[in-house]
């Protein structure tokens, strides 16, 4: 590594600190937030509603996929590079979906009434319209776009 190259690194390293806030990190993300009230739903409201003999199969599927949501946001926040992070929340997105489908099945199979596939819904949609905002905001500071 040539000096100007070790100059350049020891710039980078202290800008990290200086913006580095301890008192933030993906636990302070709206879209974060959104994605466990929906977790928590699933977790609180859907899965103690299935019958004994699901228990081993769209259970195991629910968990999977709203544990995912959560997970996935804070890996990619933790990934200190714009388009890795978005890759994961993408994945987090896809779960969101995910879970649409298994909450639509769970109606159709009338393991629930409508009242909680309306509000399974409402926090589904809130979580991924905000977490399309927030992938929307890292790709503009990935261009360098300023808002």
């Amino acid at each position: 590594m040539k000096y100007g190259e070790i100059k350049n690194l020891v710039y980078l390293v202290s800008d990290f600190r200086e913006s580095y806030n301890q008192n933030k990190d993906f636990t302070t993300l709206i879209a974060w937030k959104k994605a466990r009230d929906v977790k928590l739903f699933f977790y609180n409201k859907i899965i103690p509603k299935l019958p004994r003999e699901e228990k081993f199969n769209l259970d195991t599927q629910i968990r999977k996929a709203a544990v995912s949501i959560t997970a996935n946001i804070s890996e990619g926040y933790g990934r200190y590079n714009y388009q890795e992070g978005i890759q994961f929340y993408r994945i987090s997105r896809a779960s969101l979906y995910e879970l649409k489908d298994h909450l639509i099945s769970r109606y159709d199979l009338e393991y629930i009434d409508k009242a909680l596939i309306g509000r399974g819904k409402e926090l589904i949609e809130e979580a991924k319209r905000t977490l399309n905002s927030y992938i929307t905001y890292v790709r503009n500071k990935k261009k360098g776009i300023r808002k």
